[in-house]
């Protein structure tokens, strides 16, 4: 699994975060050199996402495989204690590490995603994730990401292009999304039945999670309903909680109010 660091090695407060389905380590850029100052940020690349291996068994392309490989790089990284930040998926892996017994996570941000997942919005990302798409050059595939993306929130082209850039990889003469399309088929595969068995596991994750939390929802998000939001707000760890906006699935945590929420509820535990 590889990753993007900032900051001084030696610092032993360690911040990972973790990004989402289709996503690569370095949508975390600018949050990373806002707290670099303050931590060693880690950001890795996913198994099968950007410069990380691929799987062979697509079936293991699920969060608890994802749980185990961060327990690894938690383990590799050698401190004892670790700030999460989770975008989507990467907020379902931090469930899942965090309501561990004796969980390494000290504080836990979760970035527009919670135990019940709205089946509209997986309807949505279905229909695009794992798709054979290719480009001819960078600009094309801003084009492409900031509409099928639309929702993160983002208006600037350049913000856009700083955010698509990192995720593609040159094919030929051609650019592709930097991440194996196979993980499309566990997703792509998922049963009602399979939906609520793994809701009701990560509800159970949840109830169990210790450490201050605080979940951001984008305020049109149509993966994290309002409903979810205030129901983690009551149960678990009864967790601090935040709207972006005019933002929907899911906010970038690249823009300056983003960072300083983010910012904020982790420097208040030091």
């Amino acid at each position: 699994m590889a990753y993007t660091e900032w900051g001084a090695a030696d610092n032993p407060r360690v911040l990972i975060c973790v990004h989402g389905l289709t996503r690569l380590g370095r949508d975390f850029d600018r949050l990373a050199r806002a707290l670099a100052p303050e931590f060693r940020v880690v950001c890795p690349d996913v198994v099968g996402r950007g410069r990380s291996d691929t799987l062979r068994d697509p079936m293991r392309y699920i969060v608890p495989q994802y749980v185990a490989d961060m327990v690894t790089l938690i383990a590799r990284l050698d401190v004892e204690q670790v700030d999460w930040v989770g975008t989507s998926m990467g907020g379902l892996i931090g469930i899942g590490l965090a309501g561990q017994a004796d969980a390494p996570i000290r504080r836990l941000v979760i970035n527009d995603v919670g135990p019940r997942l709205d089946a509209a919005a997986i309807s949505r990302i279905g229909d695009y994730v794992g798709l054979p798409i290719s480009f001819t050059d960078v600009d094309q595939a801003v084009d492409y990401i900031s509409t099928i993306a639309a929702p993160f929130g983002l208006t600037r082209r350049e913000d856009w292009r700083e955010l698509v850039e990192p995720g593609l990889r040159r094919d030929g003469a051609r650019w592709t999304l930097h991440y194996d399309p196979q993980i499309a088929v566990p997703f792509k595969a998922a049963t009602p039945e399979r939906t609520r068995a793994d809701e009701a596991i990560l509800w159970s994750l949840y109830d169990s999670i210790r450490c201050p939390t605080l979940v951001i929802r984008g305020e049109n998000s149509d993966l994290l309903s309002r409903e979810t939001l205030n129901e983690m707000a009551t149960r678990g760890p009864k967790a601090q909680t935040r709207e972006i906006a005019g933002v929907g699935h899911a906010p970038t945590l690249m823009l300056d109010n983003e960072i300083a929420i983010v910012s904020e509820f982790l420097l208040a535990g030091n």
